[in-house]
């Protein structure tokens, strides 16, 4: 998902007088959301979108790591086939689908994506930061959820902080030490990457505190807060729940070319996936 800032007489434009007519595609899927799909084919109108869009630049909101995915299938598939094909044209797979939002008319909304930790229980969790002296600070807040929620993102203004959750109750995880930052944060990246909830959570609490493998077996990636806390306690595991980042760290970050950890941001509204499919046998 690309962010950029089309002007009115040019992409947008183009964009207003495709929605007059009528879609290509209309269906709801199974999370209640309505899709409806317009398709611009006319030569005029597709070199009206080039030459507007060549003058902006487009920022990666969302799927950093599909974008490095696909230069990487395109450097594989040149060394391997490139012999064929007419000299410096390009192949299929030199294109990629991208989602380019006009953020400027049709504004953003970002979203945090939880944790849940299958195997490792509430206590254990809390127990791990209670030593050394001072790594974490560690307190029970009140529920229920929402309420929850604000305290962290009250205190999420002030610094990197988290949301325990499986045991029936709440528990606000903050004030991280520096010392234990600067022995387990990457000091290679820029500050505003090495001060993110997600760089903090998994270099310092799942690497370093806690030792979780990232793999499916021992965590999931959920984006419903509710779903997280209800299979963290159904199942006697950890839910670990972040505040959004906001999006201008994201642009700030995207403009220096610095990659997002992964699964940290959760972008939205956007298309179900596969609505939009290539055919790379097509020429």
């Amino acid at each position: 998902m690309g962010a950029a800032r089309a002007s009115s007489a040019g992409t947008a434009g183009v964009i207003e007088r495709a929605l007059n007519r009528p879609p290509l595609l209309t269906t709801t899927t199974e999370d209640g959301f309505s899709h409806r799909l317009w398709s611009v084919t006319d030569p005029a109108e597709l070199a009206e979108i080039t030459g507007d869009l060549a003058h902006h630049q487009a920022l990666i909101a969302d799927g950093h790591h599909r974008w490095a995915t696909y230069l990487r299938l395109s450097a594989e598939h040149a060394a391997a086939n490139g012999s064929q094909g007419a000299a410096g044209a390009p192949e299929p797979w030199d294109f990629g689908l991208v989602l380019l939002i006009d953020t400027a008319r049709y504004p953003l909304q970002v979203r945090a994506i939880h944790r849940l930790l299958h195997r490792l229980p509430v206590d254990r969790a809390l127990r791990s930061l209670e030593g050394p002296p001072g790594s974490f600070r560690v307190r029970t807040v009140e529920g229920p959820l929402p309420r929850a929620l604000e305290t962290l993102a009250a205190t999420a203004a002030t610094g990197n902080a988290f949301l325990l959750a499986g045991d029936g109750r709440f528990h606000l995880v903050d004030r991280p030490d520096e010392d234990l930052l600067a022995r387990t944060v990457r000091a290679d990246r820029p500050a505003a990457w090495r001060a993110l909830d997600a760089t903090v959570l998994h270099a310092t609490l799942l690497d370093h505190l806690w030792r979780i493998p990232d793999d499916p077996e021992h965590i999931a990636y959920i984006h419903d807060a509710q779903a997280a806390v209800a299979q963290a306690e159904r199942h006697g595991g950890t839910a670990v729940l972040l505040h959004p980042v906001r999006e201008d760290v994201v642009r700030d970050l995207a403009r220096q070319g610095v990659t997002m950890p992964r699964k940290s941001t959760s972008f939205g509204p956007k298309p179900a996936t596969g609505l939009v499919l290539r055919d790379l046998m097509r020429d």
